[in-house]
């Protein structure tokens, strides 16, 4: 892969070829993933159904009662598109329970625990399927830090976390995504209008061209400054990624030992099989 544009037969072996050997590995033959509509979830779908066989993988759709009923129906769209199984699990009842106990919790207190509410689902469902729950957040998303900790950014294993979205675009596009979700606006579904470069507060295009240079290729402020890029938007940029490392973190471990877990006791996940 050169740049931003992706060999895209290349990067489809390479992610089917990590989904399967991954799961594989450990023993399982199943995987399970939120299939909320948009181009990532879509993406990451149309890879494990091609990894693993469509059988084996089983997306769920998770609606609150705000969400836009195009979302449903798009995911629904790409789950007959490539053949996988689909069921939708409402999490309104459950969200609502809780902020009954809050009732004054803002937009962001209420995104977040949607999406923990998701993961928690995902991850009872891999109990009952005896699988392994994908990761749909894309490298773009994961260097801002646009994502909920233990939310959507929880997984076991995550196929697109290494391509920014322009590339997860091309992939979806050369892969046979359905067109409506390609072209759709970015939108992570939390409350009635939201999207994502709204919220953000500038397109997907131009930060990846910025966190490219910066994070790939290294190039320094000075560098990226008279390359074009405004001063302003790099420094806001570099702070989000700064801000948000913790969230590419494992929880940080009081070393009191000669070997501490993820610092001196550091293995491959399938170590010792």
């Amino acid at each position: 892969m050169a740049g931003l544009v992706a060999n895209t037969d290349l990067l489809r072996r390479l992610l089917v070829g990590f989904v399967r050997d991954e799961v594989l590995k450990v023993g399982v033959r199943k995987v399970v993933l939120g299939l909320s509509g948009g181009i990532d979830s879509a993406l990451v779908a149309f890879i494990a159904a091609e990894a693993l066989g469509p059988e084996n993988v089983h997306a769920i759709c998770m609606p609150y009662k705000s969400s836009n009923p195009e979302s449903e129906a798009h995911a629904r769209l790409v789950a007959s598109s490539c053949g996988i199984c689909f069921s939708v699990v409402s999490i309104t009842a459950m969200v609502d329970a809780y902020f009954e106990l809050f009732p004054e919790a803002d937009n962001m207190r209420r995104g977040n625990k949607m999406a923990r509410e998701r993961m928690t689902i995902l991850f009872d469902h891999s109990a009952l399927f005896r699988a392994l729950v994908l990761g749909t957040s894309n490298k773009t998303e994961l260097l801002l830090g646009y994502g909920t900790l233990y939310g959507d950014m929880a997984s076991a294993l995550n196929p697109i976390g290494d391509i920014y979205k322009s590339q997860v675009w091309q992939l979806s596009a050369a892969m046979g995504v359905p067109i409506e979700v390609i072209e759709k606006q970015p939108s992570a579904d939390l409350w009635a209008g939201q999207t994502d470069e709204e919220e953000l507060g500038f397109s997907y295009r131009q930060v990846d061209e910025l966190l490219y240079r910066m994070v790939d290729q290294r190039m320094t402020r000075q560098e990226l400054v008279a390359g074009g890029f405004d001063s302003e938007f790099v420094d806001a940029i570099y702070a989000k990624i700064q801000n948000s490392h913790f969230k590419r973190r494992l929880p940080v471990i009081a070393k009191v030992s000669n070997r501490t877990i993820d610092r001196d006791f550091r293995y491959a996940r399938d170590w010792g099989k």
